[in-house]
């Protein structure tokens, strides 16, 4: 019985390589099946695990998060090696759900259980990926380079194929915060949903499309609810900027009853302004049931007030913004990195940006600027 219940859960992973995620959760729903009725505790909690990734990339976070909770009930204190997993699941949909500190706790629980694998398989690698995604988030990008820069350097030395989706994504994400197009596009050639955010970045919504179309006829062939979701709401972004509003409330409306249930928002929130703006015309124009238009509002609620109206090209992210107040109470560098518990070096890379976005060169003018905006 313990060779049967090893056998399928190699083949619930073996299937989850070859993208057939269907039957991946049959085979971890029998491994464990099988493992907990001899008692093996391992094959059990490895196959557990598993069903809670396929939950998760089935949209179903608040399941995945009960099946990861449960699970790390069950192993108690200290927990395995192998829990690191599942504290990172818990780190990502706390994150989608924009409970970030929650996520940044969870983060913290899985990072010292990854680094014990050490370089040989990719779960310190994950972990980083997800650390600089968080690092993002919060406006903290010259540290996201860097966890980024480190973590594509161990995935390309060991061939970990599954992640260098991911670390392209985030290099891209940087370069394009950066103004920095045309590098993004030759990095993101492989990628066509990264390439098709880095076309809507540069304003070509028509070749956005393009790729848009075909990879939700993919992504719905495969049952990649994940993947499909994300496609979606560029697909509204893309109808949006190309004046086609009919198609956007469409693409978009579609997008918000699969969000919904489940709570998605940093999926929507990580678009930033151009969703803000989309949100807000389809929320007035009544296009949406109900239960959507409050779940609109709610997305809305969640961009912050400074960024939903914030009359700039590129808006100052949340810590940007912090920093921002911090200067205008005139705190130095240094009081400022201690007041966020950051490097000097972080906060003078984010004074960087805050300038190059408000068009100043100085403290003083970037205050006055500010506030003729209506930041401060």
């Amino acid at each position: 019985m313990g060779v049967r219940a090893s056998i399928s859960w190699n083949l619930g992973y073996a299937y989850l390589l070859q993208g057939d995620r269907a039957a991946a959760g049959r085979a971890y729903a029998e491994a464990q099946a099988k493992a907990v009725a001899i008692g093996h505790k391992i094959i059990a909690m490895m196959s557990t695990l598993g069903i809670g990734s396929i939950q998760e990339g089935n949209n179903q976070l608040q399941q995945a998060a009960q099946t990861y909770q449960h699970l790390l009930q069950a192993v108690g204190e200290p927990p395995p090696l192998p829990m690191c997993e599942a504290f990172l699941g818990l780190a990502r949909i706390h994150y989608e759900w924009n409970a970030l500190d929650a996520a940044q706790r969870y983060w913290e629980q899985n990072a010292p259980l990854a680094r014990q694998f050490g370089s040989r398989i990719d779960r310190s690698v994950m972990s980083d990926l997800f650390l600089a995604r968080l690092k993002l988030a919060l406006g903290e990008v010259d540290e996201a380079v860097a966890i980024v820069a480190q973590a594509g350097q161990t995935a390309q030395q060991h061939r970990f194929e599954r992640q260098l989706g991911e670390v392209v994504a985030l290099q891209v994400a940087v370069l394009l915060r950066r103004g920095e197009g045309e590098t993004a596009v030759s990095l993101a050639q492989n990628h066509p949903l990264t390439l098709a955010r880095v076309h809507l970045a540069q304003g070509n919504a028509a070749a956005a499309l393009g790729l848009l179309e075909p990879l939700r006829q993919q992504m719905e062939a495969k049952a990649w609810h994940d993947q499909r979701l994300k496609v979606l709401v560029l697909q509204a972004l893309a109808h949006e900027a190309l004046g086609e509003a009919d198609e956007a409330a469409h693409h978009l409306a579609t997008a918000l009853a699969l969000g919904e249930p489940q709570n998605f928002v940093r999926t929507f929130l990580d678009e930033g302004q151009p969703m803000a703006a989309l949100l807000t015309r389809i929320q007035q124009a009544a296009a949406l049931s109900e239960s959507l238009q409050q779940y609109a509002a709610t997305l809305l609620a969640a961009f912050t007030p400074q960024t939903a109206a914030q009359p700039l090209v590129d808006p100052l992210s949340d810590r940007e913004l912090e920093v921002l107040h911090l200067i205008a109470q005139g705190l130095s560098n240094r009081e400022i990195a201690t007041r966020l518990f950051l490097a000097i070096d972080t906060v003078k890379g984010h004074n960087r940006r805050i300038f190059d976005k408000l068009g100043v060169r100085r403290r003083t003018e970037a205050v006055a600027r500010a506030r003729e905006l209506g930041l401060l």
